[in-house]
Order: structure tokens, then sequence, then C-alpha cells
């Protein structure tokens, strides 16, 4: 069997990084050997050091989270007016204060549950931290080997880690023997590295690439190591990282920033009408109690009580519309501001790519040639024999299992009969960049199958082959086959020189004298519909940026290929030069039209992000690996695979792709700009029935009339009949050229002056006049005159309240039609394209039929039964207002000669 012995170099033991030493001073340093710790010496570190795991930081409970929706300035609001209502109870009781009162506590408790239920956050990220190390460790200790856990593992410790091993803390390797290891759940390169005993000054400190350290959470995808443990639990990278993850506070979306808003505003409006109408009522002489029953009312008609549970039910549809399409939303405020997103932070390896190795070209018989078609089986015969034998492949249930880049070389070889068993191999090391197997053949004598880095095998090459014809590697060859690597090379591939020779004596078998087979170049494919997506964003005007752990000449190759770079000369940086950068300089750095980075670390990635945030970006960024897991939460949204991603990655997102597409981002986004656009609209219709809820109170108060509606009333609007049709102008589908238009402004505010204009200036004062006429009208016709005033149980008031509630109920639902676009004419919205509307408008309608026909609707609500010529009177006022609206719409897109303007 031949075998690659390594040799260490002798670093002085005053050397403060472990990866410069010797691998005999680094476990001298640690005081440990070639048996391990001593068992008491073990203990000891273990009550000194703690568990290897990852712990976690302190939270808030989530009971003081739940608590503080109650609290908020909205919910402040509200309990004042409650506080209010049983007041007045106490004071003046059989006036229904009291009842008034617990019905503003019930919409307390609905908009605080439903406002827990969009900031809750699902923290399992500590959990997929945890999986994602191994359980079981093989360590030596006082001359034994012993299967141990994880968490008994201490400084010092001498561990055994073999191929499909996860590494379970941070480990300096004092030998190995062909060993690779896959770094992309922290690096985010899909490429294995060989990692060596040797010492490795060069690194500088920087764990991420030097060649003798292993760290936790990685894989060995092939060899073997022993390597004595240097740092564990929240000492290691892996802990650095979790650390990260769990510290970095969720951004609050821009959704969650303009209801915010939004309340506030209305919230404080409500207070301040209600305490200067509560002054003017003291002025001009209003007993107490009327009077402080007239201010709740001012409070509790502007304050839309179903807002927040009406935003967060049209969240939830557009997530059920989202996961039809591929895309899982965890937090529902992430389904509207990805639709404001101006930014994409893209990984490349299993977000842009396959995450799987392939051939995609090769260079034989001195011509480039596309992998995809077969040839002739004796056409590359030794080209694919020594792609499917020269590997460290294990096969355990027939399946290859091992180096990814060995997989793709032994499925592109295809089925070739093994021409004997295997008799020796050269492993793969740092320093060689190359292995070599010997294998029998059945006439006797041996073949030699070598592959490895261009630059280490031609060298090593004597004649190259030109089908079945061998040709002198002399100095022209040299040169063809150097500028056909650097030709790969430059496309992003990763270039392999495979090479073969007959071996007449097994004894003293070397790796000159070789035949040079060709040149074969591997990549990680990009995704078929990459290409496309990334049009279709450019089209949308989002940014897309491509932030890697991978090569920059890769990175570069890949994104011309899918469309990402059109320039000649983007901007290309590396970690370290971010690393480097002061916050100023990375900000104008991202003012260059076309720029991409690469070798960059889970920090400066959340760097990057900080950085785009800063310039007033709103940033999606994608990733998989638990690298990607700091950014993803920093992030404005996160976006995680499904698939191939890990579960730190996928807990620590907002939205998770099913299908690893990156083209499903592109509908996430259509559908989150759906959904502000609809907020629009809901918004538009609730807060319209604010007009007609308060002009009854006005009038109570300024013209000395009955109260037209009561409190329990507006509750019944707001919180009843208000909901269904107001959630259906929620579910509306997107519009076919939304993902034409540019971003939306980040200044755009969701509550803007054209709407309120429209809610308060225009269609709330016609559901206004119509609500009173009506109101007036049963009065008159039950025999009021002016100035005469009514008990609360006088079955005239109690069919004069009701009308002026069905007068507005009837308007609203006319203005349901004419709030599904502001300038669009109704009719260019079939009612069957949206189902949820007509069953909204049927909910509506028996809804109302209960609040005024049944007997618990009239206890509940102080409604009682009305003849038909009440319905009568009352619905031309819904027709009124939809034919006045369309005139206006009609009006304004001539002047404005744009048939699609923003909601």
């Amino acid at each position: 069997m031949l075998a690659f012995r390594w040799a260490g170099t002798t670093m002085s033991l005053c050397d403060p990084r472990i990866e410069s030493q010797s691998p005999e001073a680094a476990l001298s340093s640690f005081g440990s050997g070639s048996e391990g710790l001593t068992r008491e010496e073990a203990v000891r570190r273990r009550a000194e050091f703690g568990p290897n795991r990852v712990e976690a930081v302190t939270r808030i409970p989530l009971w003081r989270t739940f608590l503080r929706e109650f609290s908020d300035f909205f919910a402040l609001i509200l309990w004042l007016a409650a506080g209010m209502a049983f007041v007045s109870e106490g004071a003046n009781p059989g006036q229904g204060m009291a009842g008034l009162g617990f019905a503003i506590i019930g919409v307390i408790l609905v908009n605080g549950c439903f406002s827990f239920w969009q900031a809750y956050r699902a923290e399992q990220a500590l959990a997929a931290l945890r999986q994602l190390l191994p359980q079981v460790a093989h360590v030596r200790r006082s001359g034994e080997t012993l299967a141990l856990n994880v968490e008994d593992l201490v400084p010092g410790d001498l561990v055994l880690l073999a191929e499909g091993d996860k590494v379970p803390a941070d480990c300096r390797i004092v030998a190995a023997w062909g060993l690779r290891v896959n770094l992309a759940t922290l690096t985010g390169e899909s490429r294995p590295k060989a990692r060596s005993a040797k010492a490795d000054a060069a690194a500088g400190g920087n764990v991420l690439v030097a060649r003798n350290l292993l760290l936790a959470g990685t894989l060995i995808v092939s060899g073997g190591c022993r390597a004595v443990v240097y740092a564990t639990g929240m000492r290691t990278e892996f802990g650095r990282i979790a650390h990260l993850t769990q510290t970095v506070g969720a951004a609050e979306s821009p959704l969650q920033r303009e209801i915010r808003r939004v309340s506030h505003l209305v919230a404080l409006l409500a207070l301040g009408l209600g305490l200067v109408f509560f002054l003017i009522g003291d002025w001009i002489g209003l007993p107490f109690w009327a009077n402080a029953m007239f201010a709740i009312g001012i409070i509790v008609a502007n304050v839309p009580e179903g807002l927040l549970p009406t935003v967060t039910l049209a969240l939830a549809l557009a997530t059920q519309r989202m996961a039809r399409r591929n895309a899982l939303v965890r937090h529902l405020p992430a389904v509207e501001a990805l639709g404001s997103t101006t930014v994409i932070l893209t990984d490349k390896t299993g977000t842009l790519t396959r995450n799987s190795m392939a051939v995609r070209e090769l260079y034989v018989a001195g011509a480039h040639h596309l992998a995809a078609p077969r040839w002739p089986r004796g056409a590359d015969l030794r080209l694919r024999s020594v792609a499917r034998f020269c590997h460290a492949l294990k096969f355990p249930g027939g399946q290859p299992s091992g180096d990814p880049m060995e997989i793709a070389l032994w499925q592109f070889a295809g089925e070739i009969p093994e021409p004997g068993g295997r008799i020796g191999d050269m492993p793969f090391d740092a320093e060689r960049r190359r292995m070599s197997v010997l294998m029998a053949e059945p006439g006797g004598g041996a073949s030699l199958w070598c592959k490895g880095a261009p630059e280490t095998v031609l060298p090593l090459c004597l004649s190259w082959l030109d089908g079945d014809a061998e040709r002198p590697f002399d100095d022209a060859a040299w040169q063809a086959f150097r500028c056909a690597h650097e030709d790969m090379a430059n496309r992003g591939l990763r270039v392999l020189a495979l090479a073969w020779k007959p071996v007449a004596e097994v004894a003293g078998a070397d790796e000159s004298g070789l035949r040079l087979c060709g040149l074969i170049g591997l990549e990680d494919p990009p995704r078929p519909d990459v290409r496309e997506a990334v049009t279709r964003c450019h089209e949308a005007g989002l940014r897309v940026i491509m932030v890697t752990g991978d090569h920059p000449r890769t990175a570069v190759a890949l994104a011309r290929e899918v469309d990402l770079i059109r320039t000649p000369a983007p901007v290309v940086l590396n970690g370290e030069e971010v690393r480097k950068m002061s916050p100023a300089a990375l900000q104008l750095a991202l003012d260059a039209p076309e720029i991409l980075f690469a070798r960059v670390t889970a920090e400066q990635k959340m760097v990057i992000v900080q950085a785009l945030q800063r310039k007033g970006e709103i940033v999606a960024v994608t990733g998989d690996g638990v690298n990607d897991a700091p950014a993803l939460k920093t992030a404005d949204i996160g976006i995680a695979m499904g698939r191939s991603g890990t579960d730190v990655a996928r807990e620590a997102a907002d939205i998770v792709l099913l299908d690893d597409h990156f083209a499903t981002i592109v509908n996430a986004v259509e559908e989150g700009r759906t959904v502000f656009e609809n907020i629009r609209k809901f918004l538009t219709y609730i807060l319209t029935s604010n007009i007609p809820e308060i002009v009854p109170y006005l009038a109570f108060v300024l013209f000395r009339i009955p109260l037209p509606l009561t409190v329990i009333q507006i509750l019944a609007v707001d919180l009843g009949t208000d909901i269904l049709p107001a959630l259906a102008l929620g579910a509306e589908r997107p519009h076919p050229d939304i993902m034409r238009l540019p971003p939306r402004p980040r200044q755009e505010r969701l509550l803007s002056w054209p709407l309120l204009a429209r809610a308060y200036l225009f269609l709330g004062p016609l559901e206004a006049f119509g609500a009173m006429m009506v109101f007036f009208h049963v009065l008159g016709a039950g025999g009021w005159s002016p100035g005469q005033q009514l008990a609360v149980a006088d079955p005239l008031y109690l069919r004069g309240t009701t009308a002026c509630l069905l007068a507005i109920v009837l308007t609203q639902m006319a203005n349901v039609f004419v709030c599904r676009h502001p300038l669009l004419p109704t009719w260019r919205f079939p009612l069957l394209s949206n189902p949820l509307l007509l069953l909204g408008l049927v909910v509506e309608a028996l809804l109302l039929l209960a609040l005024v026909y049944t007997p618990w609707g009239n206890l509940l609500f102080g409604t009682v039964p009305l003849a038909g010529s009440a319905w009568l009177y009352a619905m031309p006022f819904g027709l009124l207002l939809l034919v006045a609206e369309e005139m206006r719409k009609g009006i304004v897109r001539g002047r404005q000669g744009a048939p699609l303007p923003r909601s």
C-alpha cells in the first residue's frame, strides 16, 4: 500500500497562535500528548471551562412580551375609554356604560393577541445549532479511546475524526491522512478544503483559512485525523456566530413601523378630539355624564379597532398565497416588507447555484468540449477511467459518499468495467494537491491513475493523449494546456488534470512519467431559472448583489452567467477589504452600479447589510448556512433555503423558500407589493366609516338632537360588519403590471395625504350624509320634532339609531367596490375575480339582518326591527356614493392621463 507521509515543522512554543505552532508544541501548550489528557485532569477542566455547548443569552420572558402588547399607546387610549365607561356607569347606572366598558376591553384583548402574534419570534436557532453539532466524539484519555458525549470535551482533549464525522469543537490537527473538510456551514464555500497538521504561519490568525485547524460544525468529507481541542462551547467560531445570531435584534419591518405610526397618529387624534369636544360640551352646558359619554364616543369612533386584526388576517391570507408559490412565511410582517425591498443580497452556493458539483467542460485532444453529450466509449476511456477510479469515495448502500467533486467525476465517467482491485494509493493533501491510485490489470501489471491541480500534475507528464496517439509534452503542449487551464479558471470552473501511466513493477511505483489524458472543468452550476429571475428583478427596479464565501473569480464568472453583472469592470470586494474599510468608505463603495463581495465572513456579511440600511435601503438577504444566520436576522427580510439550508438559517429567517429557487423570491416580492397596495385599500375602507361615526356625536352636542349612534353600535361596525369586506380587499390579486413599477420609496407613507383626503373628506362625508338623512327620516316619520328629547329606551329613538346603523353598513357595502382601486373604475374588477369579496358582502348582509331582526342583536346593540320603508330610503345613498366616487376617479384620470397610478 502506497502512502503519503506527513512531515511537520517545529515552531516556537512561545508563538501565541496555535496554527503557527508545530503539532508537538500545540499538544504541549495544552498539557496533552499522544495519550491524551488524564481522566482526572479532564474532570478538572470540565469544571473550569464548562460544557461544550452553545449557551443561550438572557431573553425577555414570553409572558412579559405578551403583557407589553397591552400597554402600548394604542392600547392605553382604549384603556382610558374603558375606564371612563366604568366610572360613568358607577356614577350614572342604567345607561349601558358597563357593557361598553367590557366591549372595549374585549377589543384591547383582541388587538393585543394579534399584535403578540405579529411580534412573536420563534427563537429555535439555539436548538438548531445544538443539533448541528455531533452528540458523541471519540477521544483519547489516559491512553484509551473513549466514546464521550460532546458536552464533556475540554481544551486539550485529543479527538479522533474520520470521514463523515462532524467536528465537535475547534481543534488543531496533529496528524492527518488525506483529510478534506467541507466548511460551507461556516464560510458558504462549497469546495472542500484540504487540511494537514503542518504549521501555518501564513494564516495570520484567521481561523477560517488556517490549513491545520478544524472548526466546530464542519464536516469531514474524506480522510481522517487526530486533533487537539483548543476551544469549546461559546469560545468556538461556531459559538461566536451563535452569539451573534442570538444577540442581533430582529429589524422592524416597514409595515410594522407604518402600523405603529398610524396607530399613534390615529390614537392621538382620537384622544385630542375627545378632549376638545368634552371641553366644548362643558362650555355649552352639557351634563357631565352625558358629556363623558360623548367624549368616549368620539374616542371610540376615531380609533379603528379593527385595523390590527384586519392587517394581521390579510397578511395571513397573503402567506397562504405565498405558500402555494413555495415561499413559507415565518413572520407575518415580512410579507409586506419583502414588497418594499430595494436590495437583495444573495448568497451564491445553494441559492443561485444547485450546491452540487458537476463536470461542465473538458479539454482533451487539444480542443475544448462541453461535457453534456456522451462521447463514444473508446474516445475518452482513459480520461473517464481516471475520473471513475481515482477517488476516496465510500459506497454505503451502493451510493457514492464523500467529496462532492469526486462524486461529480464518478458520475460523469459513467459505467466502466473495473480492471482489477485497488492495490495502493497516495491520498490527496494540501502540499501535493493531487492523489493517485494503483489498480491491478487483468493481464498482469498495474495502472496508476492520477488527478489533481494542473500546476502539480502537468510537470509530471512526459506525453499527452491525442485520441489513441501519444504526443510529446513539449513547450507547445505545455503552453496549450496552460492557456486552456487559465481560460477555464477565468470562467469560474475548478480545473483538474487527469493523467495515467502503466506500471510494470508495483514496488517503488511513483507519479513520474505520466501521460496526460486531459483537463476537466467542474462547477457548481446555476439553477436553470435564475437568469430569468434576475432579469425580473432588474425590471422591477430591484438591485441584486452577490455576497459569497467563494473565490472572487468564481463569483464573477457565475454573476456574468446569470446576468447579475453586465458591465466589463464591476467592483469586486473581498472580505479582508471589507474588514479594513471604515463604515463611510463601505457606504460609498456601495454606490457602484455593479458590485459583488467574495470571501466574506459572517460578521462582514452583517456589516454589508447594515451599511445598506444606513443608505436607506430595505434589504432582503438570502442564505442557507450557519454563517448566514446573523445577516438574516439583521436584514429587513431574511430569506432561507428550505431544502439545502441549515436549521439555523431557516430559524433565523423571516421567509423560507420551499423549493430553493431564486425565482420564488421574485414571486414573493410580487405578493409583498400587492399586500401593501391591498392594505391601503382596506385602510381607506375602514377609515371612511370613522366620519359617519363621528358626525352623529358632533350633531348630538352642537345641535342638541338625540344621539344618532351609540358607542356599542360603532363597535358593531368596526369589529363586526366591516371586518370581512375589509379582509376581502386584502385578498385582491396582484395587478399584472405591479412588477414593472420601481420599488416603493422608503419615505412613502402607508397613511398618505391622498388616502386621508379620499376617506375623510369625500367618501366619509357622503356616508355621514346618508346616515343622518336616514336617521332624521325615521324620527320624522315617527312624529319627532327638532328640540324634542327622547329617552334611551324610547322605541322611536331605538328605531332612529338602528336606521343610522343600517345606512352606514349599506353605504360601506357600496364603498367596498370603489375601494378596489383608487383610480380605476369598478367595472374593471369583476366580482368573481375575488370570491372572498362576494362572501364578505353576503356575511355583512347577514350580520346586519342579525343585528336588526334577532332578539340577541337587539339586546346587545340596542337595535329594533325596522320596516321595509327604512331600507328603501337608505339604499339610494349607497348608489350615490358609488356614482360620486366613479365621477371623481374619472376626473382624476383625465387630469393625470395615467391608467395605472399607485394606490
